[in-house]
């Protein structure tokens, strides 16, 4: 079955389902998630663990149907339209912005909690932080603010480094608007930048090939969800490339990359659950400030880093919440 097939199948699947379970007299939460049910797996235990909190049980009180695009911007639309369609009592959109303005496009009614790493402001989403406005509300993770404290770390695990690569994806929701304050903190460490782009699977190979020819001592993952999709791959080119590599997922570092730094993402969407199940009580999501999420992890991979070379220095290692060995 082709991929596209495939995901239409689970689409037609989670509506099936969705039926089913309305009969049964329970609200219905649709959950639109921009990667695939495998990568997010940890990611929904934690949201039913929000949920949990609130006094939410999958099959006792709530249901919830799943439609998942497998890393393809062009289906949210039709997936969110589907929920709509099926009358959902909330709809979550998490994974990536593109998935919260399709949720917001296909509804003006039904409520959206969302997930994003971009600006909720800046992406439309909501007019302000603290009074959202409409029927979206949800949870933030700036990671673009982390870029400059990337460059950092990066710099301390491979201190001879005179240059490093940083790779954005050239779509929308591309999150170096910050990419001022990234050259000031380069400038700081003496480091020069190359920025690399990439938006398919051929073009991080070939991006991987440029920072060989650069001669960057490593490369900084701009976070975003084509990225995230895209991990084991991600984490096996810089293997086989011996580039190191820092991004915002512990997927990829689990899968080779060399560190991780940014918000707990299962943190995130136990927070999300959280407001999915403060809005099934009757709030309103014009009422419910945005969320920030103030935990930040650190992950490291130890494997990696002796398989390339390098001795990374206790004082990064103490401060790793994970080290994989």
């Amino acid at each position: 079955m082709k991929r596209r097939e495939f995901i239409a199948a689970l689409g037609g699947a989670a509506s099936w389902s969705l039926a089913a379970r309305a009969q049964q007299a329970m609200p219905v939460i649709g959950f639109l998630g921009f990667e695939t049910p495998s990568l997010f797996a940890d990611r929904v235990r934690a949201f039913r663990q929000g949920l949990s909190e609130m006094g939410y049980v999958e099959g006792r009180n709530v249901a919830i149907a799943f439609q998942w695009a497998g890393g393809n911007y062009d289906l949210l639309p039709a997936m969110a339209d589907e929920f709509v369609r099926q009358r959902v009592s909330v709809m979550v959109a998490a994974g990536s912005v593109q998935t919260a303005r399709a949720a917001k496009a296909a509804t003006a009614i039904i409520p959206i909690v969302f997930f994003t790493g971009a600006d909720p402001v800046a992406a439309g989403l909501v007019t302000s932080l603290n009074r959202p406005g409409g029927n979206l509300t949800g949870v933030g993770s700036l990671s673009a603010e982390l870029l400059p404290k990337w460059l950092e770390l990066l710099h301390e695990a491979v201190p001879a480094a005179t240059s490093l690569a940083v790779l954005f994806h050239p779509g929308p929701g591309n999150p170096l608007a910050s990419d001022g304050a990234m050259k000031d903190a380069a400038r700081r460490l003496g480091l020069d930048l190359h920025f690399l782009s990439a938006a398919s699977e051929r073009e991080l190979d070939e991006a991987f090939l440029k920072v060989l020819q650069l001669r960057a001592g490593g490369l900084v993952i701009a976070a975003n969800p084509y990225f995230t999709s895209q991990g084991e791959k991600l984490g096996a080119l810089s293997v086989l490339h011996r580039v190191p590599t820092i991004s915002v997922s512990r997927d990829l570092v689990a899968a080779g990359g060399l560190m991780s730094y940014g918000s707990s993402l299962n943190d995130n969407l136990r927070l999300v659950g959280v407001y999915t199940g403060r809005v099934l009580k009757g709030e309103k999501p014009a009422d419910l400030p945005v969320q920030q999420s103030a935990k930040v992890e650190l992950f490291l991979n130890l494997k990696t880093a002796k398989a390339f070379g390098l001795t990374l220095p206790l004082s990064l290692l103490g401060r790793a919440d994970e080290v994989i060995e």
